[in-house]
């Protein structure tokens, strides 16, 4: 008699022979890594919640007992190995840090691995219900497959104590018969779902149940979906690493880090002497590329006001790029300043009050005195192609308005956190090997577009500019804001402490 396994093997057609015009399918269970992800491994997820929750010394850990999880994975049992990997991920971690990280970090990693195949199939069974019968635990893949993939989840469930997690498994692993009990569980009606998807021999219990199955074929190279083509689309996402940390590239961004962090020093320490005017000289020199484009607007001829620079907001560092695009000295208005960040920044910067009335005069006081400023309305920074909703205060202030178009390129390190400790964002900029800054001067607002020159709005005005700046850089405009991004990723409105103590919106 052959095993079960081979006997449901030889019976589970591909996924290639599916067709959506047979009949109509409303339900569907499938599994999560290799069937609607790409890749089968789920170690770069477990790796950023040990990075990100636990912290670099937990993260490496980590990576070192990867062969030995392999190992235990092909030798010995996958639940084995999933056990292990659990423990050394999750013991000790406290819940609210791996709920912010599941809800904040990894969707992106995720969104950027579903396969268009197979997401296709599953999406065509959404009349009814569709269900995620995965491994991984629950606790880390909800947030993702809820939002994007608009399904239930299944997943390992982990036991947690004094609002940690213990390491430990509650009820097993989610492999081979557990998963055939968690879906007759939650089709108990005795409706077994129309589709079955999966993409290994632990997959067949549940898939045996299904009206019809399919095997999803191994392909990591296999075409992964079209941002917009899954339910949610990623606006927000923190943590540092900018890319998927598979081993290798796990490795990479844990070995090279003091590295890193030596030559941002570097970089940071050869420019502040050198005048504005061959800072960017510095840079080139450094690795750091800056492209300037666009004509700057000249700099305030004595006893006339200086010009608002509004530009997007890509990392902190913006204000800072704009005074070595622009060759001087300008003036930088920021809701939070740190010691630290001060402490590296040739330029002045001025802390405001989230008091309109107060941070208006301020302004106007910096501007008078012939001062030219730069002022992010965004508020926050925003990673992805996306412009957030502009705070229309500047519009206010005055009619010598210049848009400033920004863009940022990091290939290791993210230079911006919404969770982790915000002084050091400038700093994890300057780490990655070869950061680059894409800075265009826009045509400065005629009088007809600005408030006191052509009555409009301030709204009207904000809305303008940050329509130009996104026609510029091909991006999108939204209405979402700084609260918006904080109660996505960190559950809170935005209030963050500087060095001092002192809270800043």
């Amino acid at each position: 008699m052959a095993p079960r396994g081979t006997a449901a093997m030889s019976r589970f057609p591909p996924l290639s022979s599916y067709d959506a015009s047979a009949r109509e399918r409303r339900t569907a269970a499938s599994d999560l890594d290799g069937t609607l992800l790409a890749s089968s491994s789920a170690f770069p997820y477990y790796f950023l919640v040990a990075l990100e929750a636990g912290g670099y010394l937990r993260a490496l850990a980590l990576l070192l007992l990867a062969p030995f999880i392999l190992l235990l994975y092909t030798a010995v049992s996958e639940p084995a190995a999933i056990g292990l990997l659990v423990f050394a991920t999750f013991a000790g971690l406290r819940v609210r840090d791996v709920e912010a990280v599941a809800r904040g970090v990894l969707p992106r990693h995720y969104a950027a691995g579903v396969r268009a195949d197979s997401w296709e199939v599953f999406r065509g069974c959404g009349a009814g219900r569709r269900v995620v019968v995965t491994a991984s635990p629950a606790v880390m893949v909800s947030p993702f497959v809820r939002e994007f993939l608009g399904a239930e989840v299944a997943g390992t469930e982990l036991g947690a104590c004094c609002g940690r997690f213990t390491g430990l498994i509650s009820g097993g692993v989610l492999v081979a018969g557990r998963k055939r009990e968690v879906v007759e569980r939650l089709f108990a009606g005795g409706d077994m779902p129309d589709v079955g998807l999966g993409d290994r021999e632990s997959d067949h219990d549940f898939m045996a149940i299904c009206k019809e199955a399919y095997m999803v074929p191994t392909n990591k190279s296999a075409p992964r979906v079209a941002a917009d083509a899954l339910l949610s689309s990623v606006v927000f996402h923190d943590g540092r690493l900018v890319r998927r940390p598979d081993p290798a590239q796990a490795l990479f961004a844990l070995a090279y880090l003091p590295v890193g962090f030596a030559l941002a020093v570097f970089r940071v320490l050869i420019s502040l002497p050198v005048p504005p005017h061959l800072v960017r000289h510095t840079y080139r020199l450094t690795g750091i590329r800056l492209a300037v484009q666009g004509t700057p607007p000249p700099a305030p001829r004595e006893g006339s006001p200086g010009s608002l620079l509004v530009c997007n907001h890509r990392t902190a560092l913006d204000p800072i790029i704009v005074a070595v695009a622009l060759g001087r000295p300008v003036t930088c208005v920021t809701y939070s300043v740190s010691r630290l960040s001060t402490a590296i920044s040739p330029i002045p910067a001025v802390a405001l009050a989230r008091d309109r009335e107060a941070d208006a005069a301020r302004i106007g006081e910096l501007l008078a005195s012939g001062r030219d400023v730069v002022v992010c309305p965004e508020g926050t920074t925003c990673r992805e192609p996306c412009l957030l909703r502009f705070s229309a205060l500047f519009a206010e202030l005055t009619d010598r308005i210049v848009p400033v178009a920004l863009d940022a390129a990091q290939s290791t390190y993210y230079g911006s956190t919404a969770r982790g400790w915000k002084a050091m964002d400038p700093w994890f900029f300057y780490m990655n090997p070869r950061p680059g800054y894409k800075v265009t001067f826009l045509p400065a607002l005629r009088p007809e577009e600005t408030c006191g020159g052509g009555g409009r709005s301030a709204v009207d005005v904000a809305n303008h500019v940050q329509a130009v700046i996104g026609k510029e850089l091909g991006y999108r405009c939204t209405t979402l804001t700084r609260k918006d991004k904080y109660m996505k990723l960190a559950g809170n409105d935005g209030t963050v402490a500087g060095d001092d103590g002192k809270k800043f919106a």
